[in-house]
């Protein structure tokens, strides 16, 4: 993820005093030292609570696994709760602690105790497909449906939650491609394949598509989704931003679904004529001040259901009332099932 190293905006650091509470003075009564050292320590317990209660909230329902990241992102939940905000209003909001300071907690905790907590992934060699099976005959079968994501952690993530079995979705990685001719070819026998993209809110995210057919020469009829995160799906759900450098310049183009599909998304044919007429102005104006979402900061079991939603294109329930009307024009990632 070539954003996740600028977040660097606090709200509130963990990591106050470091003097230990020993340093009293002779009359018995705690002196600068000593009273600075208290509140590190009471800071410091008050961030384990709430980073025990993360844990829960990242797991629930049915004890999910989860990144480091979404971890990170589920403790500034729990510290400013700005996602029960009402959503017919766009905002993102700063981290509520460092993710120094986050670190800190989770050393204290320990990561091997934290169940759930999915390791880093090393990026490697794309995966051979087929190789956890003996069937000689798999590529003779066709893939309707296939989900890549920018980041190889949430893709780990989405496997390590059932999404392909679920679904009937094999998820990759962006280190893994370009994808095996094997599945390229799965995707030409099935009637109205689809691959289906997830990226950050940023202005390098917003590229993946554009990257992806790049690096994918993908077979004629075969749809290319982007499924977001764009950052008025942010603004919905009101997740953390991080700040970066600011943009100049918003991304040359962004393939529209409903072209991007076959060799024509692959030379660019048929592309949007320019990202910044496809973005609002809330949008433009929240990339160039130079801020950005990763997928991560969604709620786990929020991206999960909503991945299987979108893949399987089950449309949610429709109602009266005009709040949930405008929060579900919002698009990917603004209408979590309950």
């Amino acid at each position: 993820m070539s954003d996740t190293g600028h977040l660097t905006d606090t709200g509130h650091t963990a990591d106050g005093g470091h003097t230990d509470i020993g340093h009293a003075t002779d009359s018995g009564h705690a002196g600068p030292a000593g009273q600075a050292g208290q509140a590190g320590q009471m800071r410091r317990a008050f961030l384990d609570r709430v980073l025990r209660t993360a844990v829960e909230k990242a797991a629930a329902p049915g004890q999910l696994h989860f990144t480091e990241r979404q971890l990170y992102y589920e403790v500034c939940r729990v510290l400013l709760p700005w996602h029960r905000a009402p959503r017919r209003t766009h905002f993102t909001s700063a981290p509520a602690l460092t993710y120094g300071a986050f670190l800190a907690a989770l050393h204290r905790l320990g990561p091997d105790s934290v169940d759930g907590l999915l390791p880093p992934v090393v990026p490697g060699p794309p995966r051979v497909a087929g190789l956890h099976t003996p069937e000689s005959d798999l590529f003779d079968y066709g893939l309707p449906r296939l989900l890549v994501c920018e980041s190889d952690d949430i893709a780990a993530m989405l496997r390590a939650n059932a999404v392909p079995m679920e679904s009937a979705c094999p998820v990759y990685g962006a280190s893994e491609l370009p994808l095996d001719p094997g599945v390229l070819r799965m995707l030409t026998l099935a009637e109205k394949a689809t691959v289906y993209l997830l990226h950050d809110a940023s202005a390098h995210g917003l590229t993946f598509p554009a990257r992806f057919a790049r690096s994918v020469d993908v077979p004629d009829g075969v749809r290319v989704v982007p499924l977001g995160l764009r950052p008025r799906q942010a603004g919905a759900l009101h997740l953390v931003h991080g700040r970066g450098p600011e943009y100049a310049a918003i991304p040359g183009h962004w393939p529209g679904p409903a072209a991007a599909s076959g060799a024509g998304a692959a030379s660019g044919a048929g592309a949007a004529p320019g990202l910044a007429s496809v973005l609002s102005r809330w949008e433009r104006d929240w990339l160039r001040r130079g801020r950005f979402v990763e997928l991560a900061a969604v709620n786990p079991a929020s991206l999960v259901r909503t991945v299987h939603r979108l893949v399987r294109e089950v449309r949610a329930p429709r109602s009266q009332l005009t709040e949930l009307r405008q929060v579900r024009q919002a698009g990917f990632l603004s209408w979590p099932s309950a």
